[in-house]
């Protein structure tokens, strides 16, 4: 167990809700729900899901922690905001989502060898280390991420996209010589570990 998971159990026992309140991305916005089930009706990939929203909201105020914390069910949003168009409170149920992942990723509790978790890190590290994303290193590194073997497959599978993606302009191959960047890339990375010290200190503070 990760020394700030243990720090949030002991600082939020028996009181879930109010730890979700205080450190995620619109979290005060939970108890809103009144369980109509509309995002979930709304949600194109709600079948898929192993708790759709308003069941991770009951399960929040239930005290369901662990529960919660270690589903892949957040890990399953798309961003499309349907949910959020048609819920009748207004609540902000994408950025929830993404807010608890998050949490849960800091905590260590996030499920292992989740798709969407790995490709999401993935994305991150990629793009940390020259402030814009580059395409091709991206895809390699998603195809290849099981072995090179299986990286050949998954790159015979899916050549018809790459070349798409070359002729539409969105890849080139020249990005292999190290790609586009961010002409202050050192500026960049500081502010986001200054960023990151604060959140970490907002966190170990509750504030």
């Amino acid at each position: 167990m990760s020394d700030m998971n243990s720090a949030m159990i002991d600082k939020y026992r028996n009181d879930f809700l109010k730890e979700v309140e205080a450190n995620v991305e619109e979290g005060e916005w939970v108890k809103m729900c009144m369980q109509c089930g509309v995002c979930s009706g709304s949600c194109p990939l709600g079948k898929h899901w192993s708790h759709p929203p308003q069941e991770i909201f009951m399960m929040i105020r239930a005290g369901q922690r662990d529960e919660v914390l270690g589903s892949d069910s957040m890990w399953m949003c798309t961003s499309c905001y349907n949910c959020i168009v048609r819920c009748p409170r207004e609540v902000p149920i994408t950025h929830i989502m993404h807010g608890l992942a998050h949490y849960a990723k800091r905590l260590g509790l996030s499920p292992k060898g989740q798709p969407t978790q790995q490709f999401s890190q993935m994305f991150w590290d990629n793009m940390m280390k020259k402030g814009r994303v580059n395409e091709l290193k991206l895809g390699l590194s998603l195809y290849f991420k099981d072995g090179f073997g299986q990286g050949v497959k998954n790159a015979l599978a899916n050549q018809k996209l790459g070349q798409n993606m070359m002729k539409a302009k969105r890849m080139s191959p020249m990005e292999i010589l190290g790609g586009h960047s961010l002409k202050d890339v050192g500026g960049f990375q500081k502010m986001i570990q200054k960023a990151q010290e604060l959140e970490e200190a907002r966190l170990k503070n509750g504030k």
